[in-house]
């Protein structure tokens, strides 16, 4: 037996501990989380299709927007995306439809000066949210889940969506790049600083820059 065989199988048999619906995600302080994951070669053959349909299943059901294979303890350069977006025209986030999506072996770049802080929140750090500054627009390449190369640019809240879920297959947290003065609790960021001007008080009360 081979060793990419029994990584496959080894995978596979996590996934049937599960049915194949929705996973465990892993918190913060779990190693998987801070190894750069492995390129993605093949090593799951025919089995990709089944752990790419468990991953949508955790990101929708947790609900979050993006997830990334060491968020469920298993380390390839894979991520899923999806986000509805917003009804809000006016939304500073720029947050728009993101289509369900497979990244594999992903890599981006900022494009331009642009930057922008929001806050963020990961399924793997759970309760806490914290501002981060990003490009707002970044050149995304890599594959997606048949192979085809990918090469484009994102604006907003989907090049958003693609850094944060980019780094975790480096085995970086939000939290590393976040302005620590603005973490919240889930709970305190909606009741203190979930209005329109939020983002400005609470860089103000809590004493942290913005972008």
């Amino acid at each position: 037996m081979t060793t990419s065989t029994s990584f496959r199988d080894a995978v596979e048999r996590y996934l049937d501990t599960f049915d194949r619906g929705v996973l465990p995600i892993v918190q913060a302080g779990h190693p998987v989380l801070r190894q750069p994951a492995a390129a993605y070669d093949g090593q799951l053959g025919d089995l990709l299709p089944a752990l790419l349909d468990s991953m949508r299943l955790t990101m929708v059901d947790a609900p979050g927007v993006g997830l990334a294979a060491p968020q469920i303890g298993i380390g390839l350069q894979i991520a899923v995306l999806h986000d509805a977006g917003s009804t809000d025209p006016e939304d500073p986030r720029e947050r728009t439809p993101l289509e369900h999506r497979v990244l594999v072996n992903p890599s981006y770049e900022g494009v331009g000066d642009e930057v922008r802080s929001f806050y963020e929140g990961c399924l793997s750090v759970e309760g806490y949210q914290a501002v981060v500054a990003r490009h707002r627009t970044v050149r995304l390449t890599g594959q997606d889940e048949t192979g085809r190369a990918l090469d484009e640019q994102l604006t907003g809240w989907p090049a958003r969506i693609v850094q944060h879920e980019t780094d975790h297959l480096r085995g970086q947290l939000y939290i590393d790049h976040a302005e620590t003065r603005s973490l919240a609790t889930n709970d305190n960021l909606g009741t203190l600083w979930s209005g329109p001007s939020g983002l400005t008080e609470a860089s103000e009360s809590l004493i942290f820059p913005l972008a």
